[in-house]
């Protein structure tokens, strides 16, 4: 890490010195450049400056550790000792600059939630998802907007499609996604039998318009009625939406808006949001290679998470974390989990970047 460090810090002088020429200032292309690559590592270099300082400055009391005045023995052992402190906050402070930032993490989401195995209750399950997800957003002051339900009459969901917006919303759910377990006693359950059931969460950064192309001979549009209430209008003008990406079989409903063509672009955004996802997907595949199991390219098919009731339990599989009090996490206090996740994958990726 260190030596990255001291090329990083080199290169930030050279580029100083790059910008201070003459001759620079009448090209002003090449003055762009050079400015934003050197904004681009000023973070890293001015930690690495303050890591370097406390680290001769830890030095520097040590000497006087050994000193015959006691009272001036015990002054450097208490700064030393706070040195030590700021030079770890300041190590954990590179570490995370030096991860590669995701160029997508700042956009908005969406966010599709699928009952899997377990009949009934995995659309229980499945509802509760989408509560604890929605809370999580409120409690981050982000907006949600409703793309497309299914539910099913006992208050299960069988699929539910919705935007998050808001700042950092992928950066902070991009790795919910995969086969969440839930182990519990159905209400319905009159033997006390604790079931097992799945659904599937899908986090997809909302795709811009010049990172996905779709045409519109691409594509099979069909409208038909919308199948959820909205008053008299539902059965006298067709609404809903159904698109159909003929490349890829991709297909998007949308029926929450009494709009046709805010069903049409409610659907459109869905679409390129999975023709991204399906672009990231192949792109991280052939990246990892072999490596199937880390977090960061983990497969819609993954289990990565297990709820578990009866023993008020929360475990992420992929780093072996398990936290208690379910009702907290399920109301949405959930920052805990995902921060640990995130660290390991940041983690991860220093150590994948400090071996090439």
């Amino acid at each position: 890490m260190f030596d990255r460090l001291e090329a990083t810090d080199q290169r930030y002088d050279d580029l100083t010195e790059e910008l201070a020429r003459p001759e620079i200032s009448g090209d002003y292309e090449k003055l762009q450049a050079i400015a934003k690559e050197r904004a681009s590592i000023e973070q890293v270099v001015t930690l690495y400056r303050e890591w370097k300082a406390a680290a001769k400055a830890i030095d520097e009391a040590r000497s006087v550790l050994g000193d015959s005045d006691p009272e001036l023995a015990a002054m450097a052992k208490e700064e030393v000792e706070a040195l030590t402190t700021k030079r770890a906050g300041l190590e954990a402070s590179l570490k995370r600059a030096l991860v590669p930032k995701d160029p997508r993490d700042d956009r908005d989401v969406i966010v599709e939630i699928r009952a899997g195995t377990g009949g009934d209750e995995a659309a229980l399950f499945a509802a509760d998802l989408y509560r604890m997800y929605t809370r999580y957003a409120d409690r981050r002051r982000w907006t949600i907007e409703m793309l497309s339900m299914n539910e099913i009459g006992i208050g299960g969901i069988k699929e539910v499609v919705f935007e998050i917006h808001g700042e950092g919303a992928y950066s902070r759910l991009k790795y919910e996604s995969g086969v969440h377990r839930v182990q519990r006693v159905p209400a319905t359950e009159a033997q006390g039998r604790i079931h097992t059931s799945t659904a599937t969460v899908a986090v997809l950064p909302e795709a811009e318009e010049v990172e996905v192309a779709v045409n519109e001979s691409d594509l099979r549009i069909d409208i038909f009625h919308s199948g959820g209430a909205g008053g008299q209008n539902v059965n006298k003008v067709a609404t809903a939406v159904r698109m159909t990406h003929l490349a890829t079989g991709i297909v998007v409903v949308c029926q929450d808006e009494r709009s046709q063509l805010k069903n049409r672009n409610k659907a459109m955004a869905v679409l390129r949001a999975r023709l991204l996802d399906q672009k990231m997907s192949a792109q991280a595949e052939e990246i990892a290679g072999a490596r199937k199991q880390q977090v960061g390219s983990a497969e819609r098919s993954e289990k990565i998470r297990t709820y578990n009731f009866p023993q008020d339990r929360l475990t992420d599989h992929r780093i072996g974390l398990t936290v208690h009090n379910l009702p907290r996490i399920m109301d949405g206090e959930i920052d805990d989990v995902i921060e640990a996740v995130s660290a390991s994958e940041e983690a991860r990726q220093l150590e994948e970047g400090g071996a090439r």
